[in-house]
């Protein structure tokens, strides 16, 4: 298993400390950065790979919590926090683990075996394929999803979530596995987190998409080609009066 590179966003030295020495134990684990503040993390995350976060949740400026709903960020996230409170709101956000702290080796190293969990590349939750829909596997039954009604899908290391009008789907498969199996007429891929359906789309930006009220990222690898397939394809050329 490769080395992953992780980071430490805390405001309290002591749990920074803390964590550290525990992230020490595991060789697969490369700290990279500590940061005690989600602003100065945010900046560094753009700039840089990282594939886990230990994510405190009260902290000046912005709260771990509001960090993961205003940032779309491709790495996993163990939240670290004083607060067991807020933990049905933090797994709806799709975090790996919570942790309260004061954090045992047993309770960390849980959380670990669950990041590696993670990172072992699923078998293919794909069941069937047509015209019209997919056939996905998730929470142990076969769920038949239209394409028509899938607005975007967003991928999480090698799990995606399919959002539909009225529910997400969770399923383990990679992004780009599950985009090699969509119809490219409907669906585009518009960064390295992010397929759309592009009979969703309500209007392009410079770098972002919007479907529905969500703004989704539209990146520099993959924005001239999906302008040129999905935008400037569709365009209606107006003709030019004579005379």
């Amino acid at each position: 298993m490769k080395k992953l590179n992780c980071i430490i966003v805390d405001d309290e030295p002591l749990a920074v400390e803390g964590i550290e020495l525990y992230v020490d134990d595991y060789e697969q684990l490369n700290l990279v950065g500590t940061f005690n503040d989600a602003i100065s993390a945010n900046e560094f995350i753009q700039n840089n790979p990282v594939d886990l976060i230990f994510l405190d949740i009260e902290m000046p400026k912005l709260s771990g919590l509001d960090f993961l709903k205003t940032t779309n960020i491709d790495a996993l996230v163990i939240l670290t926090t004083a607060y067991p409170q807020f933990a049905l709101e933090a797994f709806e956000l799709n975090v790996v683990d919570y942790l309260v702290k004061p954090i045992g080796p047993n309770r960390f190293m849980k959380a670990i075996n669950k990041v590696n969990d993670l990172y072992q590349k699923p078998p293919s939750n794909v069941e069937e394929i047509s015209n019209d829909y997919i056939y996905i596997k998730a929470d142990r039954k076969y769920v038949k999803v239209f394409y028509e009604d899938i607005k975007y899908i967003k991928g999480l290391k090698d799990y995606v979530i399919i959002y539909t009008e009225n529910e997400r789907i969770i399923t383990a498969i990679n992004i780009k596995t599950i985009y090699n199996e969509l119809p490219k007429h409907i669906f585009a891929r518009t960064s390295k987190s992010y397929i759309i359906n592009v009979n969703s789309i309500k209007a392009v930006n410079v770098d972002t998409i919007l479907i529905g009220e969500e703004e989704l990222p539209l990146g520099k690898t993959y924005k001239d080609d999906f302008l040129s397939k999905h935008v400037k394809s569709n365009l209606i050329q107006r003709p030019t009066k004579k005379g």
